[in-house]
């Protein structure tokens, strides 16, 4: 008798057990925000918003996904050009030093408050060179801070509105970075970031809001065109070099707080492909 005893006693256990090990894995999708609210910077990337924000574009390719990414991160908020200052104090603080910001071509961590237009300090570079396309600081595309990163002033004036494309010399102030007399390479790091900053600004603005159609081409000698190169160097680049957490990071900083829009090929690298 004291072991069919025993037996039922351990059977009772066990289906008593049995529903709080169901609740213990339910529990964290409890946590999980809703689809209508904006997801935390750790879920950035692909897929986190392909059910929302990017629905009326997955499973499309070529121009019609690309058409329908222009559509999607055309809906945002513009900011000034003054606005822009504060805002990249925010989106390009360095991770490790939140007094700092980091310069995307010197990858030189800098006191926020240095910025300005004298030798030594930071500004507002234009990945995308605001002649061309002659957008100048028009809020548009030359407040864009997808493609607007802080920058050692001089190596910043080296940079200028050269196209992008691989070899040069070495650029004093800018280790990593090479640039010749129609062509600037960024530092290893950032060479993605390049890329997928300039293919953003291609799909952001294709002539439909009073500013002229950017695209990019085989070139390094555009000018004042509305166009940029190399595009087949780009693509490399960011083939080579993917998103990281500190672009991810500012891409989600864009969207919670400024612009309310996304750069898509921080999402999915894989688009640029698609696209071009």
């Amino acid at each position: 008798m004291r072991r069919r005893h025993a037996l039922a006693a351990a059977a009772l256990l066990v289906a008593v057990a049995a529903p709080v090990a169901t609740t213990a894995q339910a529990s964290p999708k409890a946590q999980e925000p809703r689809a209508d609210q904006a997801a935390p910077a750790a879920v950035s990337g692909a897929g986190a918003y392909d059910d929302t924000y990017y629905q009326g574009a997955v499973g499309k390719t070529g121009p019609a996904l690309k058409s329908a990414l222009h559509t999607i991160v055309s809906k945002q908020t513009k900011i000034s050009y003054d606005a822009v200052w504060n805002a990249l104090k925010v989106t390009d603080e360095d991770p490790a030093n939140t007094a700092n910001v980091i310069l995307l071509y010197a990858g030189r961590s800098q006191s926020k408050g240095s910025n300005g237009g004298n030798t030594g300090q930071w500004n507002r570079e234009h990945v995308w060179a605001k002649s061309h396309g002659d957008f100048g600081t028009a809020t548009g595309p030359g407040t864009d801070l997808h493609h607007l990163r802080p920058e050692d002033v001089t190596v910043n004036s080296i940079r200028g509105n050269k196209d992008f494309d691989n070899g040069g010399s070495a650029v004093s102030g800018a280790p990593g970075s090479r640039t010749d007399s129609d062509s600037f390479e960024p530092r290893a790091a950032v060479k993605g970031d390049v890329a997928r900053m300039i293919l953003y600004m291609a799909v952001r603005y294709d002539g439909g809001d009073g500013f002229a159609d950017l695209e990019p081409n085989e070139r390094v000698d555009n000018g004042s065109a509305p166009a940029i190169g190399k595009l087949s160097v780009l693509k490399a680049w960011s083939a080579g070099d993917p998103p990281d957490a500190f672009e991810k990071r500012r891409n989600q900083l864009i969207f919670d707080r400024y612009q309310h829009n996304r750069n898509p090929f921080i999402d999915h690298p894989e688009w640029v492909e698609e696209i071009w």
